[in-house]
């Protein structure tokens, strides 16, 4: 991954107002309650549930939501049970969509999110009907300061196992193998930097441009979906403008 990042430009979007921030509350809580189920309540020994941790202070989630969050799912209060699942179809000029959810309740997910996509001009596909077109790839996204050196974060990066590093006005993301984005970002952590959030996600092989109508068609649908509770990360092939 080089160039411009889509994975950086996407979540740019999002947690621009305080309803908003609400609403990626509960998307944390629920990915928490599914890591903590997996992995276990330590952040020690999970180190999934640290990086989930991370995104929620970035995100300024209060302590205590967090740690009310990891003890329902670790059984010591009443929680709910989510279970994953993953929607594929097509936006505004043959655009390439993929849904990514945690719901206790599969047929409210399955029609909101096709909803979502029959009101602005798209349509839910089969699984595997686009997927083909994503690789996934990991991210760790480190805070700028002038403190960083952006040559020597690059050569430990790289040493760690990191396969680029590009840098923003506001962040500098490191980019890395699927598999490798935990270890990358512990060996940062040690080596002195500040990891905002370390991830995987699906970056398409290629982009396409749409033109301006069909383009504020396809981010008013990807806005609805991203707006649902069930929807945790909305992944997609459309070339965004800078300001997004």
């Amino acid at each position: 991954m080089s160039g411009h990042s889509k994975w950086h430009n996407i979540q740019a979007r999002k947690g621009k107002s305080d309803a908003q921030r609400g609403k990626i509350f509960t998307k944390i809580g629920r990915e928490i309650a599914v890591i903590v189920k997996q992995g276990g309540s330590d952040p020690v020994s999970n180190p999934k549930l640290r990086d989930v941790i991370a995104k929620a202070k970035q995100n300024n989630m209060p302590n205590d939501s967090i740690e009310r969050s990891i003890k329902k799912a670790a059984g010591e209060l009443a929680g709910v049970n989510y279970e994953s699942c993953t929607y594929e179809g097509y936006g505004q000029g043959g655009s390439a969509v993929i849904v990514e959810c945690l719901t206790d309740n599969k047929n409210r997910t399955a029609g909101d999110v096709r909803h979502a996509f029959d009101k602005f001009g798209g349509a839910l596909g089969s699984n595997g009907c686009v997927s083909y077109l994503f690789q996934r790839k990991g991210a760790v996204e480190v805070e700028k300061t002038d403190k960083v050196d952006i040559d020597e974060l690059m050569m430990t990066a790289l040493d760690l196992g990191a396969t680029d590093v590009v840098e923003y006005d506001d962040a500098i993301e490191v980019a890395t193998e699927p598999n490798m984005h935990n270890i990358v970002s512990e060996g940062l952590e040690k080596a002195g930097y500040s990891v905002l959030e370390a991830k995987t996600s699906l970056e398409p092989d290629s982009y396409i441009d749409l033109e301006e109508e069909k383009l504020a068609k396809f981010l008013k649908m990807i806005d609805a979906l991203e707006d649902l509770d069930d929807v945790q990360e909305v992944f997609h092939n459309v070339n965004l403008p800078d300001e997004e």
